[in-house]
């Protein structure tokens, strides 16, 4: 092909790795050319996405073009995972998470050729959920900034945005109610999730400890920190805030306030990290759900989220029962949790996540044993388990 890195490149860089006296300006030349090369493949690359776009155009034909039309969340995590099983069979150079970001940004760069999604997130600038976006759809997105999780959710129905991204659970914490209670009312699907390593910094304009009078940062930030909060600055007055993004601006304009929030929220606000990563459990992880307007075939390797309605919850067995086709079917449940329906006192719904595609088997003998039981049965995404 064409394109196709020389093999004799490759072999000759891994000669040179392994020789006790390496030439320092053969190798910077070998680096060289396997740039070029590297270059050239990511030209084609873009070359033959364009040409894709250019046929589903014509294959539209008068219909409005959209740049979901050119986005395919299955499709990409099926060349990410590729991209992690190549990098094992390479001998791992670079890290899997490394590598996966760096193919992301390729497909994020050459996707935006058609036009760039707009993607909505919890802001403002600088929080967590905007990391999030990043990490998925790469850095040639439109990133809309928005006050709350239900803005998020009328922007992507009022199509304002293609997609959006919204926390809906923490492993140290656990779920965001609010994210759960939108989808009862809502008929966005889940397209995709996202989980972030969540590292929490001590930030602000002081130099030390002592000059700190109180402690903002959104409260799911005030659980995960509690244990070190209480060690080393338990007088300390914390708040509660919107967003950390929005604690970081309000340490940057007031006296004696400090900030819990990620490193970049100390870069965009100027301020100095006070102490790094004080999250109590070093494995903190919040998921994110990517939302849009409709549903995505198989990856391969998916989850699927449901929402379903008991009915009469005071029945014996009423639960059990509707669940047993899952076990029947030798079908993952690796989550369920209940929230009221906003009908009646004391009437829940049950979200719930099992592994597989809705429309493949054995999870779709299941949900069809499962909607003769209920009077409510929703698919609210079949979608990629995340990448890392």
């Amino acid at each position: 092909m064409r394109w196709a890195v020389p093999r004799k490149l490759i072999n000759r860089a891994s000669k040179q790795t392994q020789s006790s006296k390496p030439e320092l300006g053969a190798i910077r030349k070998q680096i060289d050319s396997i740039d070029t090369h590297i270059q050239e493949l990511i030209s084609a690359r873009a070359r033959i996405v364009h040409a894709v776009g250019a046929a589903k155009r014509a294959d539209q034909k008068a219909q409005p073009e959209s740049p979901i039309e050119y986005y395919r969340p299955e499709r990409e995590a099926e060349v990410l995972r590729n991209v992690i099983e190549r990098n094992k069979k390479n001998g791992k150079p670079l890290r899997d998470d490394e590598m996966v970001r760096l193919f992301r940004e390729i497909m994020s760069a050459c996707l935006a050729q058609q036009e760039p999604l707009k993607v909505g997130f919890l802001g403002p600038e600088g929080t967590f959920t905007q990391q999030a976006v990043l990490k998925h759809f790469g850095h040639s997105v439109r990133a809309l900034p928005l006050p709350t999780i239900a803005d998020v959710f009328y922007e992507v129905q009022s199509s304002h945005a293609d997609f959006g991204v919204v926390p809906v659970e923490n492993s140290t914490e656990g779920t965001v109610n609010h994210t759960l209670d939108m989808f009862v009312n809502s008929s966005l699907k889940i397209c995709g999730e996202i989980e972030l390593r969540i590292h929490h910094n001590l930030m602000g304009k002081m130099k030390s400890f002592d000059a700190i009078k109180r402690v903002i940062t959104h409260q799911q930030s005030l659980a995960q920190c509690r244990a070190w909060l209480d060690e080393h600055l338990p007088t300390v007055e914390r708040i509660a805030a919107s967003s950390n993004a929005e604690a970081a601006r309000r340490a940057r304009d007031e006296e004696g306030t400090a900030a819990i929030a990620g490193e970049v929220a100390a870069e965009i606000y100027g301020l100095e990290v006070l102490e790094p990563h004080i999250e109590d459990r070093h494995d903190n992880t919040t998921r994110f759900l990517v939302i849009g307007r409709k549903l995505f075939g198989a990856s391969g390797k998916d989850k699927t989220s449901l929402l379903i309605s008991v009915g009469d919850t005071q029945s014996p067995g009423a639960l059990h029962s509707l669940l047993a086709p899952f076990a029947r079917n030798e079908i993952n449940m690796s989550r369920i949790e209940s929230r009221p329906s906003h009908k009646k006192k004391w009437d829940y719904v049950f979200f719930i996540d099992v592994s597989g595609h809705a429309d493949e088997q054995p999870l779709k003998s299941a949900l069809a044993e499962i909607k003769k039981q209920t009077s409510l049965l929703r698919v609210l995404g079949s979608y990629p388990v995340a990448v890392l």
